[in-house]
């Protein structure tokens, strides 16, 4: 069997989508390792969301947001600390206010080296991307729980949500366009993704992941934009909550069940 070669993960700004009035989205293309990337607007500053993996994909977004912006101050957020989210961001510095939650900010600081590390093994194109990044960027501005950022006209809410995908992650809310960017909280046309990857990570949970789930579905948004995968609507919000709500029960019938655990291994083949 020929050995699988990791796409390379790079960002392209081409036919990017306008969701909203001064607000629009530079879309993944289904690439792996690339997220979907936000550019909101607002009278005074522009607000960027996930910065691409590594230098060179984060010079195309800062300058697409610059000639986008036209002289408004820019802002940079990132939903977490995984390289294809947050590993650009050392690009915006002297250009981009960089604002993250506490959460955040620490996983940066403590898990970004080892994720770096392990990242540059998973291939040369996702090495090649990470070239000239010594260590993730520090924020500088570091907020708790919530975060209300006034571009003018337009306010953006960045709120922490807890321990799930990863234990700093946030979600963006564009509240007067009815706008939620999720990160990898939610993903389309694919299973969510557990990064379980002792020594470097083991802050996953599934159980607190429903929960955000739940609240997030309840919350509602006309239009979620996933971490990877197609901008949908409110019933990508519902159908995540579904299916980790599904793992859970089937996991925990197996988990409380005589079977043995070769058994359940065998049954995931």
């Amino acid at each position: 069997m020929a050995e699988y070669t990791m796409p390379d993960p790079v960002v392209r700004v081409t036919d990017v989508q306008e969701l909203a009035r001064d607000l629009v989205v530079i879309p993944n293309r289904q690439v792996q390792l690339v997220p979907n990337i936000g550019i909101i607007g607002g009278r005074d500053s522009v607000l960027v969301v996930e910065t691409g993996m590594g230098p060179g994909n984060a010079e195309k977004v800062l300058e697409f947001a610059a000639g986008y912006a036209k002289g408004r101050r820019l802002f940079l957020t990132t939903t977490h600390f995984h390289p294809e989210h947050a590993f650009g961001a050392q690009t915006f510095a002297g250009e981009a206010t960089f604002l993250v939650n506490q959460a955040q900010a620490e996983d940066l600081k403590v898990k970004g080296p080892g994720y770096l590390d392990m990242f540059r093994g998973l291939g040369e194109p996702v090495a090649r991307q990470l070239e000239g990044v010594v260590a993730p960027a520090q924020p500088d501005v570091v907020y708790d729980r919530s975060y209300d950022l006034d571009l003018g006209g337009r306010v953006v809410q960045l709120r922490a949500t807890g321990r799930a995908h990863s234990r700093g992650d946030q979600v963006v809310r564009v509240p007067d366009a009815d706008v939620l960017f999720t990160g990898d909280l939610a993903e389309a046309g694919q299973f969510a993704i557990f990064p379980w990857f002792p020594p470097y990570d083991t802050d996953v949970s599934g159980t607190r992941w429903l929960s955000v789930m739940q609240r997030l579905a309840a919350e509602g948004a006309g239009v979620v934009v996933p971490g990877h995968g197609e901008v949908g609507g409110p019933r990508l919000l519902a159908d995540v909550r579904d299916y980790l709500r599904l793992l859970r029960d089937e996991t925990w019938i197996r988990r409380d069940s005589a079977v043995s655990e070769q058994t359940i291994v065998d049954e995931r083949r």
